[in-house]
């Protein structure tokens, strides 16, 4: 599935290198040769994912992950550190500062390309292919199919992705906000009760095979998808 990631090098030509090949491989690519650029780049367009070069100009890779990681908005992105300080030590230092992955230069696009997908699999599921199943309730992304129990399930575009944050992320309560800022990115304003309307729409369409029952509401709080079934706090 296509990602926005930001790729943060001050190397023109091992940029492009990574450019071209996120590009080829379906991902949008947002680009930053300094910490600076990065920081005005992250304000304006919230990426799904961050490869972050150490050996950075003015301001380090390590704190400007230290920077992230401190702040709301951006604490949960997933980051890779791109380095070519092989030190174990250097290791424990860029994933105490809060990487989620550390890969060594000199490295292979196969290589990156994998780090990625086990980096989004772990930290943004909903960004990957894979299929997701709960409760008899089975969601494909690369053929956008839902089935409940092998009956197939018709919902708009909108209902679709909600559907399949909810799935990678089952048992946790997500805010409107979360929840549009997720579905439509941190930049676009909608009142909070856009997702009302979209969750209403999403229950009617799981009604067919009766999983509109997982999608909770969760009093003051948010929605929730719960497949264990409804729970007594709601």
């Amino acid at each position: 599935m296509s990602s926005t990631i930001l790729v943060i090098e001050d190397e023109p030509a091992i940029a492009e290198l990574i450019a071209v090949n996120l590009t080829f491989h379906g991902h949008k690519v947002l680009r930053a040769f300094n910490a600076e650029q990065a920081q005005t780049i992250v304000s304006a367009e919230l990426p799904d994912l961050i490869l972050v070069d150490w050996m950075l100009p003015g301001k380090s890779g390590v704190q400007l992950i230290q920077e992230f990681r401190r702040h709301d908005r951006t604490r949960n992105i997933p980051i890779i550190m791109l380095t070519a300080r092989t030190d174990e030590s250097d290791k424990v230092n860029g994933l105490e500062a809060g990487a989620d992955d550390y890969i060594t230069k000199p490295f292979s696009s196969k290589e990156l390309l994998a780090r990625i997908k086990a980096v989004l699999r772990r930290r943004a599921p909903q960004l990957t292919d894979d299929c997701v199943e709960c409760a008899g309730l089975q969601l494909d992304p690369i053929t956008h199919r839902v089935q409940g129990h092998n009956q197939k399930i018709e919902m708009g575009p909108t209902e679709f992705k909600l559907l399949h944050y909810l799935m990678t992320h089952p048992e946790r309560v997500h805010s409107r906000t979360m929840l549009l800022d997720q579905i439509w990115g941190d930049h676009i304003f909608l009142e909070e009760r856009t997702i009302d309307v979209h969750i209403r729409r999403l229950r009617q369409a799981l009604s067919v095979s009766g999983h509109d029952i997982l999608i909770e509401t969760v009093r003051g709080a948010g929605y929730r998808f719960a497949p264990n079934g409804p729970s007594e706090t709601t």
